[in-house]
């Protein structure tokens, strides 16, 4: 297990690199002057060199990313900027909304998702099983920014105007509930639809059957038997959609104008803030790989053949 694991840390760290390479290329050609954005456009030629000498804009492109990925390495991500604050002080605030709103996402939606799986499998074929699958196949089908519009139009100021459609730093919880309910909706189907899947499978195994043989009463047979072994399989989903959130929470955050990391990153393209810029997607980057990684442990773990393996 732990060989296992250190592979794929290696290669989630090999993962990492190549997306640094990839976002600091990709800033490199964004149109425009930095420094000539900082200072406006009535900044004499003089002053633009100078902030250009300053922010080593004038160095090659590998020595500055160098620079860059030592300063990374060493959890300094440059200097805004808009601000001319360190981007770890930008960053702490939507940091912590953000991962408060994929926590209250992952809340809501994960056990309602495990529990509707599991009642379809029960229901096989049946009308919850039919309405269950039809409605997690349109809802899958449907981006998550649209799924939010759709919740606006119907909880929100233009139709029902029971939750608030905008955040507001002046207002109350109830603003926090169409955003996690549109991550939630956008997380959910592929849970459900694999815990059916997987129960379904386990339901008709020979060790569920002979349970049953043995005179044991459905709900043992269910909770001891069926739902341990189908939770292994399913974590991996789970761990997946989780991951999904770290880059899908970008587009609610601004639909919504929710403070994180999103809304963040959006102010930071159309400013042109090169290290704002690179550290959030960095960021997002990270996590994805870091709940990737947890995804296979988890998969690794549940699987019999790889723990007892010498």
């Amino acid at each position: 297990m732990l060989r296992l694991v250190a592979i794929r840390l290696f290669f989630g760290l090999l993962t990492l690199w190549a997306v640094s390479v990839v976002v600091f290329a990709a800033t490199q050609a964004l149109p425009g002057d930095a420094a000539l954005m900082i200072l406006g456009r009535d900044a004499t030629p003089e002053r633009v060199a100078a902030l250009r000498d300053q922010l080593n804009l004038n160095a090659p492109v590998t020595v500055q990313y160098a620079q860059w990925l030592q300063g990374v390495v060493q959890g300094d991500l440059g200097t805004s900027y808009s601000n001319r604050s360190p981007v770890t002080e930008v960053l702490n605030g939507p940091i912590g909304a953000s991962l408060t709103l994929m926590g209250l996402a992952a809340l809501v939606a994960t056990p309602i998702a495990l529990a509707v799986g599991a009642f379809s499998a029960l229901r096989r074929d049946r009308a919850f099983d039919h309405t269950t699958s039809l409605g997690t196949l349109v809802t899958a089908a449907i981006p998550e920014f649209v799924v939010g519009i759709l919740l606006i139009l119907a909880l929100g100021p233009g139709g029902l105007d029971v939750f608030p459609s905008v955040y507001s730093r002046n207002g109350g919880p109830e603003q926090w509930v169409l955003p996690v309910l549109t991550l939630a909706f956008a997380v959910a189907p592929p849970i459900v639809r694999m815990m059916r899947a997987t129960m379904i499978e386990v339901l008709e195994s020979e060790y569920v059957q002979q349970a049953r043989l043995k005179g044991l009463d459905e709900r043992t047979v269910l909770t001891r038997h069926a739902l341990p072994n189908a939770i292994g399989p399913v974590a991996q989903v789970v761990a997946l959609q989780l991951a999904w959130l770290a880059g899908g929470v970008v587009a609610v955050e601004f639909l919504f104008n929710f403070p994180g990391i999103g809304k963040v990153l959006m102010d930071a393209i159309e400013n042109r803030d090169v290290p704002l810029v690179q550290a959030v997607v960095l960021l997002i980057a990270g996590v994805y790989i870091l709940v990737n990684l947890a995804a296979d442990v988890l998969g690794l773990a549940a699987n019999p053949k790889v723990r007892v393996a010498r």
